[in-house]
């Protein structure tokens, strides 16, 4: 893949601003610990390969299926799980969300796919970050330093693609606090958790998620997020360009 990907700051998903992968050093503190979860055996084997050239991330185990990789989590406790969405049985995404709860584990889907359908069922979940197969060794790296630093990863050609739907016609009228309402639904903070980082009321925070959802042409806050990362609509703390 062409240049890195999209590195967001929040716990799923976020708004984007100019930031440098090297920024998230390897080697300060403990080692980041993985998990893989490929059906294929050979791209597990060159993933660990690539990962262990690393001495900032351990990978402390592997995983065939999905299900196998939920009792792997469980036993390991590893701070990102690297997992595939093509899985035999349990799909990635099915994967994520079983895990979702997790606050201490981080998915980062690792797909061929660069479907507008997988990634917003997948920023649906709350992963971590999307990343495709096509990514160098050094995009790998970094994101999964950035996915356990809490920062949401997009891969630059998913994001680049989704930048080529035409904007709306009221995409670029928000108002600065609709802005920050959209900031904040970026990072996949719920409308009650908007309200008290704002100090606004929950309705008026509601109502400002419809305006904002009407001026962009968008039916969901998962496209709206989408929208707002592919087209630097917000300002936050990481993007990688």
């Amino acid at each position: 893949m062409e240049g890195a990907a999209h590195h967001v700051e929040g716990a799923t998903a976020g708004a984007e601003a100019p930031v440098d992968p090297g920024a998230l050093p390897p080697g300060h503190g403990p080692p980041v610990r993985v998990v893989l979860i490929d059906d294929h055996a050979l791209v597990r084997e060159g993933t660990l390969q690539l990962l262990e050239q690393d001495p900032g991330v351990e990978v402390v185990g592997q995983a065939g299926s999905g299900e196998e990789g939920l009792s792997l989590v469980e036993a390991t406790r590893p701070d990102v799980v690297l997992v595939d969405i093509n899985l035999p049985g349990m799909s990635g995404l099915d994967f994520a969300r079983a895990i979702a709860g997790d606050t201490e584990v981080r998915t980062l889907i690792v797909s061929a796919y660069d479907d507008y359908a997988y990634v917003t069922e997948a920023l649906d979940v709350g992963v971590g970050g999307y990343l495709l197969k096509t990514a160098s060794g050094k995009e790998l790296l970094d994101a999964v330093r950035a996915v356990a630093g809490g920062v949401f990863v997009l891969d630059r050609a998913v994001s680049s693609r989704l930048s080529r739907r035409p904007p709306p016609p009221g995409g670029a009228a928000l108002t600065p606090r609709e802005a920050d309402v959209l900031g904040l639904l970026a990072k996949g903070l719920a409308n009650k958790h908007i309200a008290i980082e704002l100090g606004l009321g929950l309705r008026t925070v509601e109502s400002h998620v419809s305006n904002i959802l009407t001026k962009l042409g968008v039916t969901s806050r998962t496209e709206a997020a989408l929208y707002a990362l592919s087209h630097h609509l917000v300002a936050g703390d990481g993007h990688a360009g």
